[in-house]
């Protein structure tokens, strides 16, 4: 767990150095300035620069003393190790992953994690690289991610891979899961690239036409029988015509092959018989 370590200004100790070092050339004394020397190099050890939004872990002998992470010229504890961690907000993008979906089939997916540091204690050493850690962690998460999801789905209660923002949230939520032990923060994970592999994609495209063709003329012939219903209930309460069982499937017919056909219609006007 990540805690504070032990800091001063590292002005406020160069200036006290630079006292002692005028008190040592006033008295001119060789082993007072002998001795100034010594503590000079061993308090030099402990000057280190924080740049923003980097911190620095503090080790002491092999053990861990703190975090340094204020910006600025700081001093700590003399004879310990600095290791650099940027706490900056960091992306990277997966490779391209060749993988079956749901339905067995082969998909290519990529997707893009935006994370940052907010545990330097537990990313420096709970994990050897934390850099690496998560990137093995993110194709991980998204290759079951693909697996447990259709490319593709009609079903209103099932989450397909196309629906982006239902996707999304579930690998953040999984990426954090993996990654929380690490002391990484997922801000964002979301698919960037979902195609169908090439040795499939033209017979799913044409799968994927003939879908939307019958989607479509369900719907249409869904809305040609209201129509039609609403037209014979309008002519029946209106009393505008009288129409016998006969006549009313031959005006349905009518209806439909007007309503539903893909090609425009031809009228046919009855004029009756040229001889009496």
């Amino acid at each position: 767990m990540e805690r504070r370590a032990f800091r001063v200004n590292g002005f406020v100790v160069l200036l006290v150095l630079l006292v002692l070092a005028a008190v040592a050339a006033v008295v001119s004394i060789e082993v007072l300035g002998i001795a100034w020397v010594v503590v000079f190099v061993l308090m030099a050890t402990g000057f280190t620069v924080v740049n923003p939004n980097e911190a620095k872990v503090v080790q002491f002998l092999g053990r861990y003393i703190g975090t340094v992470n204020d910006a600025g010229f700081l001093w700590v504890l003399p004879f310990t190790s600095k290791r650099k961690v940027t706490l900056r907000v960091r992306n990277f993008e997966t490779p391209k992953l060749k993988v079956n979906d749901a339905n067995g089939n082969p998909v290519e997916i990529a997707a893009v994690v935006v994370y940052k540091v907010i545990d330097t204690a537990k990313a420096v050493f709970a994990v050897d690289d934390y850099g690496r850690y998560i990137a093995i962690q993110s194709e991980a998460a998204v290759r079951h991610l693909a697996t447990v999801h259709p490319y593709d789905s009609h079903e209103s209660d099932r989450t397909s891979l196309r629906d982006g923002t239902e996707v999304a949230g579930e690998l953040t939520t999984e990426l954090s899961e993996r990654t929380g032990l690490a002391g990484i923060e997922i801000l964002e994970a979301r698919i960037t690239h979902l195609a169908y592999a090439p040795e499939i994609a033209q017979a799913m495209l044409v799968r994927q036409q003939a879908d939307q063709i019958v989607a479509a003329r369900t719907r249409i012939v869904e809305g040609a029988v209201g129509m039609v219903q609403l037209a014979l209930d309008r002519l029946a309460a209106e009393h505008v015509v009288d129409l016998d069982e006969e006549r009313k499937a031959q005006m349905v017919s009518n209806l439909l092959v007007v309503l539903c056909g893909d090609r425009a219609t031809q009228p046919v006007v009855n004029t009756g018989s040229l001889y009496a």
